[in-house]
């Protein structure tokens, strides 16, 4: 076995499965994709730690149980399409696109954009990446089965919503009372939404705009 391969899946046994995930497809999503590949070289060797780590301009690749909570939370089934706001280093993307869903991401950091487009063609994960702000999703390719926003946001932006498929489900990481975070799941329904909160989390924040430099 690989090395990496070894470490991914002692990964998932110490550090996902104890947390209480236990959707397989998303455990051998998380076993599958090279986590390692995601991160600078500098932080390697830390890849499969349980830890966020830095990617450049300011932002993270998150801690792998956030990845795998969101994920699972999300509940979806192969083929669905998703809208991802917040690229970064496109490991996120790289896990459902390995779940074998429909994968639209959105980076409003060019560079950051550019370099996650490219490694995941070159690892063979068909994930669409788009440079936007967005805050205003995508009408284009809309309605999205999920959408998932990986980044701290202070409300759920109305373009979310609205571009959600009957049955859709919206995860973001919401701003709170005292300044905290934690995970939103907002399921649209017939006749409106339902919303359900689970783990509290730090992310780095929505901003709006595009960085093209």
């Amino acid at each position: 076995m690989d090395s990496w391969l070894q470490a991914a899946a002692e990964m998932v046994d110490s550090q996902l499965v104890p947390r209480g995930i236990i959707q397989v497809s998303v455990l051998e999503a998380m076993r599958s994709v090279p986590r390692h590949r995601f991160v600078p070289d500098e932080y390697r060797t830390l890849a499969y730690s349980d830890c966020a780590l830095p990617i450049g301009n300011g932002q993270t690749i998150s801690q792998p149980y956030m990845v795998a909570r969101m994920t699972e939370l999300l509940d979806l089934n192969q083929g669905d399409r998703v809208l991802e706001v917040g690229t970064g280093s496109g490991y996120q993307a790289a896990v459902l696109s390995e779940m074998g869903m429909k994968v639209v991401s959105i980076e409003r950091i060019a560079q950051l954009a550019q370099r996650a487009s490219a490694l995941m063609e070159e690892l063979g994960y068909h994930v669409q990446v788009l440079i936007d702000d967005g805050r205003s999703g995508y009408e284009k390719g809309a309605p999205f089965n999920g959408i998932i926003v990986t980044a701290a946001a202070s409300r759920v932006e109305p373009p979310w919503f609205s571009q959600l498929a009957d049955g859709g489900r919206l995860m973001v990481p919401l701003r709170v009372s005292g300044g905290m975070e934690r995970l939103l799941l907002r399921n649209r329904t017939g006749k409106g939404y339902l919303d359900s909160w689970f783990d509290y989390c730090q992310f780095v924040p929505v901003l709006p705009g595009v960085v093209e430099d």
